[in-house]
């Protein structure tokens, strides 16, 4: 059976986090989400994937390639514009030869779930129970149908939400074909989904287990949840006088310092240095190329490659882009006074613990201090001494 991953689009809401990559691209447990997803559906039985590409498409193209490293087929399909959901599938209509599975490219599944919904007929939704349904559309069934699909509501008539999972048959490309543009000037697939809700021949499959990845803040929620299956492995150097606790992985060419203390999980990618006296903790993952040094302290974070907090730093609950580096002492507060939880933008994260997110190429001078729910975009400087909250553009200095 075929596959095709939506993995066009730029995630404008995971801003600054996307300003050099696609959303599908951001990393969980030191993998692009959309591997992580290739990966439970390629060990659900798929062994033939397109992937509809479309913003910064090269990396995509360049980290997949042919599909032969995974044991899989890829071919890909451009979506030029990013005109919504049903547009996206349109793009690979030419290379489906049957009954095909579609995932959006920005979700974590798992294999069992994807297997279930590939053995079902179509045309077949996975439908997912939310405590959180006013963020996404809500689904309304009856027995094993899907009755209606409702847009996004303070007040939802369910909670079951669309998973952003499907089983198709190819006539699902003539219902596409009379898709009109939504006010919002897009094309979406679930507008095509509203004949087969008519005839009542949409069938809901719920799903065990479902992650969506729409928010920065999403991404630590996700890292920790795929870091559970961590497979403790050291290919690097640990010195005599680490402690290693739990599920611990650490990269080639890394070198843990003595005095470290990691409680795991948390995955440490290749070539980097750790220590001496560092203290990690709390489903981290820090990408390839980066040193955490002396004295510095990490916890719940992700951290992509190239990245240096070389002495006295602390960093939790936070997102950290490629190539930053902060200064001695710098440190990023992550709980308000009030234990309330931290809103980004106006947007509450549900969440009590929350750092910064901070983009590609920030770099900090020494004793900064990033308040709770910061953003900082990419290329800023920060002055010594200086104290940073709220949303800082791109390329800008903070004094």
């Amino acid at each position: 059976m075929q596959c095709v991953v939506l993995a066009a689009g730029e995630g404008k809401r995971m801003r600054p986090l996307t300003a050099q990559r696609p959303k599908v691209m951001l990393p969980l447990a030191n993998r692009p989400m959309a591997d992580h997803l290739v990966c439970a559906a390629r060990d659900a039985g798929v062994r033939e994937f397109i992937l509809v590409v479309g913003y910064q498409e090269q990396a995509v193209r360049d980290y997949f390639g042919d599909g032969s490293r995974f044991n899989v087929s890829i071919q890909y399909a451009t979506q030029r514009h990013q005109r919504g959901t049903a547009d996206a599938l349109r793009a690979a209509e030419d290379l489906i030869t049957g009954t095909f599975l579609v995932l959006n490219g920005d979700m974590v599944m798992q294999r069992d779930d994807i297997a279930a919904i590939m053995g079902r007929t179509p045309p077949c939704m996975g439908i997912f129970r939310s405590d959180r349904p006013w963020d996404y559309g809500a689904v309304t069934t009856g027995g094993d149908r899907v009755t209606g699909l409702v847009e996004k509501s303070d007040r939802p008539e369910s909670t079951e939400i669309n998973a952003g999972a499907y089983l198709f048959a190819p006539e699902i490309f003539d219902l596409i074909g009379e898709v009109g543009a939504s006010p919002r000037g897009e094309y979406e697939l679930t507008d095509a989904l509203a004949a087969y809700i008519r005839a009542g021949e949409l069938t809901g499959y719920p799903l065990a287990s479902w992650l969506d990845v729409g928010y920065p803040w999403d991404l630590l929620d996700a890292n920790a949840a795929l870091q559970e299956s961590v497979v403790p492995a050291v290919e690097g150097t640990v010195e005599e006088g680490v402690t290693l606790k739990g599920n611990v992985s650490v990269g080639r060419g890394s070198t843990i310092r003595s005095g470290t203390y990691i409680v795991g999980p948390c995955v440490i990618g290749e070539d980097c240095v750790v220590g001496p006296h560092a203290y990690i903790r709390g489903a981290t993952a820090i990408g390839d190329r980066c040193h955490i040094g002396h004295a510095t302290e990490i916890k719940n974070s992700v951290i992509m490659q190239d990245t240096k907090l070389p002495h006295f730093n602390y960093l939790g609950d936070s997102i950290v882009g490629s190539g930053c580096n902060f200064g001695a002492g710098t440190k990023v507060a992550n709980l308000r006074h009030d234990h309330a939880t931290v809103k980004i933008r106006g947007r509450d994260t549900r969440r009590v613990k929350m750092g910064a997110v901070i983009g590609d190429d920030v770099l900090f001078g020494i004793n900064c201090s990033v308040n709770v729910g910061c953003v900082i975009a990419s290329r800023v400087t920060v002055a010594p001494h200086a104290f940073v909250e709220g949303w800082i553009e791109a390329g800008t200095t903070v004094r």
